[in-house]
């Protein structure tokens, strides 16, 4: 026979201290949104583009059906060895890429240092490099990225001697970088007053002792 079983249930400020800690901790287990990172990623990719990035793209799927492509960017973090971010893209020369990402990142200094090599480096190969970062192996930092760099010269001529590691270390950085936004983010959302006013605004609903119900 079915039988008909009641329940109290708590919002998040119903609850003891004691249960609260136990309802954040689902919440940074379980509640994080897979989309938690999307405002740093994006902000990336504009980032990338002035700098004269161009990203490679992957198909996603949607809950709806249909597919869209984002970019290839990947991480992971935040506490192991191997933890970080790298990213596949092509990038050439963008004129006033230092101008333009002061403009947008304006307190920024470890973007601008990234920017000023990657013009220096430019600026003594007449403005022909090229460069492609490819993926590599089981882990997502910045030595995952193959970085082969090369010279659009139409007389052949040959990149200066340190075009290639200059090239390499800036976009190294830059996943660097990138890795070190995630990081800073999720450490914002983990804190427990961003994740109380996420519970609080979804409503969510725990037993007395803050286990999540439903």
């Amino acid at each position: 026979m079915p039988e008909i079983i009641e329940t109290t249930v708590y919002r998040l400020g119903e609850l003891s201290d004691a249960a609260k800690e136990m309802a954040r901790s689902w919440y940074r287990e379980i509640g994080f949104g897979h989309d938690w990172h999307e405002f740093v990623r994006d902000d990336f990719v504009r980032i990338g583009e002035i700098l004269g990035l161009s990203f490679k793209t992957q198909p996603v799927r949607l809950y709806g059906g249909g597919s869209r492509q984002e970019p290839r960017i990947w991480f992971r973090g935040f506490w192991s060895q191997g933890d970080g971010a790298c990213f596949e893209a092509y990038y050439r020369y963008q004129k006033g890429a230092p101008k333009a990402l002061r403009a947008h990142a304006p307190q920024d200094e470890a973007l601008h240092c990234i920017a000023d090599a990657l013009q220096a480096a430019q600026q003594r190969n007449f403005f022909q490099l090229r460069a492609e970062t490819t993926h590599r192996g089981h882990y997502y930092h910045e030595y995952c990225m193959s970085v082969s760099v090369e010279r659009d010269s139409p007389t052949w001529q040959p990149m200066t001697e340190e075009a290639e590691d200059a090239v390499t270390d800036a976009l190294r950085d830059l996943a660097r970088w990138l890795y070190r936004q995630l990081e800073r983010e999720y450490d914002y959302l983990s804190l427990d007053e961003a994740v109380d006013e996420t519970i609080v605004a979804n409503d969510y609903t725990f037993t007395e002792t803050g286990r999540r119900f439903g």
